[in-house]
């Protein structure tokens, strides 16, 4: 698909996709909870809920929240089958602070895996196409497998979202060894709850990875159902 030769969000031209000036205005990095990446107080590196039930997570990061304009453009990228966004928004992901450590540091970047059937009505898996452009010599999309096909989590809350993904994710069991002391870093588009990411950090965990960390495109600014 070819990108508009304006900014998508102020429609200014000739301009990238996404402007330098909308960029500033719109994907000011906010300090957030190292371990959930909700908004915080710069004097704390961590939020209530994570102190008590620290996640599976060594780290999450996030380029922006999930709200106007990122919202839009996250359901062309995703619903929409206009794939070729892939470019700009990777891009925004790796600006933000701490990103291009986390994936210096990893030995393998794995996108959350979609199920065949939402594979098929989406046409591609919107977190592969982030984590190659990210880091095309370490990302893989077969390392990390979905299992079964599972309802919508949108509207479930949190308890049922990690219930309805007991045993969705699994490692390709003939290369498990692969993941052994190693440092992974997962890639969603959008995290809302955190139950995929944890579900699946989880199982990495379980096949013997060192450490596994998130990134992610937007990052909803409460953590629902929590």
């Amino acid at each position: 698909m070819a990108l508009p030769s304006h900014c998508a969000i102020c429609q200014s031209w000739p301009n990238p996709p996404l402007c330098e000036a909308c960029i500033s205005r719109f994907a000011q990095p906010r300090h957030r909870c190292l371990s959930c990446a909700l908004p915080l107080p710069l004097k704390f590196g961590h939020c209530g809920a994570c102190l008590r039930n620290p996640p599976p997570l060594a780290l999450c990061l996030t380029a922006v929240g999930y709200e106007w304009p990122w919202v839009d453009l996250i359901a062309r990228f995703k619903f929409q089958k206009q794939a070729g966004w892939q470019g700009p928004l990777a891009t925004l992901m790796r600006s933000a602070p701490g990103v291009e450590d986390a994936l210096d540091a990893a030995d393998w970047v794995l996108p959350i895996p979609l199920s065949p059937t939402r594979l098929a009505e989406r046409g591609y898996n919107q977190s592969w196409l982030l984590a190659k452009r990210l880091s095309p010599g370490k990302a893989d999309a077969h390392l990390l497998l979905r299992t079964r096909h599972t309802p919508s989590q949108r509207t479930l809350p949190r308890a049922d979202r990690l219930a309805n993904l007991v045993g969705a994710f699994a490692v390709e069991p003939l290369r498990a060894t692969q993941l052994r002391s190693k440092n992974v870093v997962l890639v969603d588009d959008v995290m809302t709850s955190g139950a995929s990411l944890h579900s699946a950090a989880q199982v990495l965990r379980q096949a013997g990875a060192a450490q596994v960390s998130a990134l992610v495109l937007a990052r909803t600014e409460a953590a629902e159902g929590a």
